[in-house]
């Protein structure tokens, strides 16, 4: 049965990439062989993504926050996607959030709405009062979802093994992509990690001395009311931030409560970032609301992204380089985050750089998007070779979507002029973190540490070179050029002395012997090499190095 169901949702599949005009896609379903994949158009595949469906729409949502992989039309087309999905009606709603509710639903809530207010492609979300009277925002997860998930997911890991076998496969490494883009959507699937995320977002947020963390709001999570199916809470009253009279009015006063908003919205979004290291990934329009009461709420948490220390200080630096147009810090940065693919060329990825950045030098902060330029960097690096780490490509999604964003509600905002007065801050807090005192304690321990291990350190040194034991591991990259060269002439000397050996040993054979069989012997040595020599002559005449 569940053979028989895969096999119709292949049939599916392959019937909308053909009706899309996607050919290769067709070929691969059709058990065709896996040449180099032919990607269709940021439209085409925008299109096929929308009409197979939730899970395919997830999908495309997830690899709009790569652009560590994808070029920015592709991203930018990718962002746009939204599922078309139709919510499930009330009937089968209210015996599915009965069922999953951890007692009778009178014990809990006041009423429930059954019919959604708002719908997704893994849950919908559905309004609610507690016995106490707080409103409550519930979101549920569509009944059925995980069946439809698990097929999609499966035939798409079976897609990626077959692409893996190509070159294309290989460079962008689509086993491991298929591999993550399972763990996310199962993740999603869990309303806990969401919960989790949302709740480690809002303590995060509660404290700041960039901002007043009252104007700022992360809805509260019920607990006692949440599971991996259902989550509960707080209801914030307000609307998308952009379809506000704030947004729209012309107004002095709504030009000053629209600056005060951006500046809070990039120094939340900074201090996530550059402070904590968890920030949201997904802040597009719809998900920053403004509430009735002049706050601002960030909603939808399901996905987050995570910066270590040592990346958040390298994307500082990062961003200093860009607002400075230095190409060669760019260079350094781009090769201590990423992973060659192969050996780098440093003076093309340097050349690079400085051509992308010589595009935007002398224009007004106002006319410079830095999370455009971010993105091409990463692209520029992907072309030469070198692999970003996720998530420093969901860092750059998240940027651009909230620069995107900050700019829709207010147009003369410019990322680079909110975040320079905040350098020094940044600066202060990644050399001596959040406590000073503990930091100096911590340096001081690894000193400690150092003294006490470099003496014995040392003495083993030493006694490995009386031993001549030690051992040298040294690589040299740029030699391998050097390496086939020296192999091709070493080849070439054995050749050419073949060919001699051969002459000399047809002419030993014509002078010694006068039977008809030396002669014919003869002649096949002299024709051999012959040949040889003239094969000879011909590849070093090919290869242009005859001088």
């Amino acid at each position: 049965m569940l053979a028989s169901s895969r096999m119709s949702r292949q049939g599916e599949i392959v019937e909308v990439v053909f009706r899309n005009g996607w050919d290769y896609m067709r070929r691969l379903l059709s058990g065709g062989k896996a040449d180099e994949p032919d990607i269709p158009t940021p439209e085409v595949l925008r299109n096929i993504l929308t009409e197979l469906g939730p899970v395919y729409v997830k999908f495309g949502q997830l690899l709009s926050t790569r652009p560590d992989l994808l070029p920015a039309r592709y991203i930018e087309a990718l962002s746009s996607l939204q599922s078309t999905v139709k919510p499930v009606p009330a009937s089968q709603m209210e015996p599915f959030i009965r069922q999953n509710l951890p007692g009778p639903v009178e014990n809990y809530f006041q009423s429930i709405e059954y019919s959604a207010i708002a719908a997704g492609s893994i849950g919908q979300t559905h309004r609610a009062i507690l016995k106490d009277g707080r409103q409550v925002a519930i979101k549920v997860q569509r009944p059925g979802i995980e069946k439809l998930v698990e097929h999609d997911m499966a035939l798409i890991r079976d897609v990626a093994r077959l692409v893996s076998a190509s070159q294309f496969g290989q460079r962008y490494n689509v086993v491991d992509l298929a591999y993550e883009f399972s763990e996310a959507i199962r993740s999603e699937l869990d309303f806990t990690t969401e919960a989790e995320y949302t709740d480690l977002l809002r303590r995060n947020l509660q404290d700041s001395p960039w901002y007043d963390p009252k104007q700022l709001v992360v809805p509260e999570i019920f607990w006692d009311l949440t599971n991996s199916k259902l989550m509960v809470m707080e209801w914030l009253d307000g609307a998308p931030i952009l379809t506000t009279p704030v947004a729209k009015d012309d107004n002095e006063k709504a030009a000053r409560k629209r600056e005060q908003i951006t500046t809070l919205l990039f120094r939340a979004f900074f201090k996530q970032y550059f402070v904590d290291g968890f920030f949201h990934a997904d802040p597009h329009p719809g998900n920053i609301f403004f509430l009735k009461d002049g706050r601002v709420a960030l909603l939808d948490c399901g996905m987050m992204g995570r910066l270590d220390p040592r990346t958040r200080a390298t994307m500082t630096e990062m961003v200093l380089a860009i607002a400075s147009s230095d190409a060669q810090r760019c260079t350094q940065i781009a090769l201590k985050l990423t992973e060659p693919l192969q050996p780098t060329d440093i003076a093309k990825l340097e050349s690079d750089f400085a051509r992308l950045m010589g595009r935007y030098y002398g224009l007004s902060l106002e006319k410079v998007n830095t999370a455009e330029v971010f993105g091409e960097i990463l692209e520029a690096g992907t072309q030469n070779d070198l692999r970003w780490p996720a998530n420093v490509g969901l860092f750059t999604k998240s940027l651009a979507n909230l620069e995107g964003a900050a700019r829709q509600f207010n147009p003369h905002v410019n990322l680079l002029s909110e975040v320079r007065p905040l350098m020094a801050d940044l600066f202060r807090y990644q050399l001596a973190g959040e406590d000073l005192v503990q930091t100096l304690l911590r340096t001081g321990l690894e000193f400690r540490n150092l003294s006490l291990e470099s003496p014995r350190q040392f003495a083993f040194l030493l006694d490995r070179l009386s031993a001549e034991t030690l051992r040298w591991n040294v690589r040299l990259s740029g030699l391998e050029g050097m390496r086939r060269s020296i192999d091709d002439a070493a080849n070439r000397r054995a050749y050419s002395t073949v060919v001699a050996a051969l002459i000399i040993g047809a002419a030993i054979v014509s002078t010694n012997q006068q039977s008809s069989q030396g002669i014919i012997l003869s002649n096949i040595l002299f024709a051999a090499a012959t040949f040889l020599g003239l094969w000879l002559v011909v590849s070093i005449l090919r290869s242009g190095r005859l001088r």
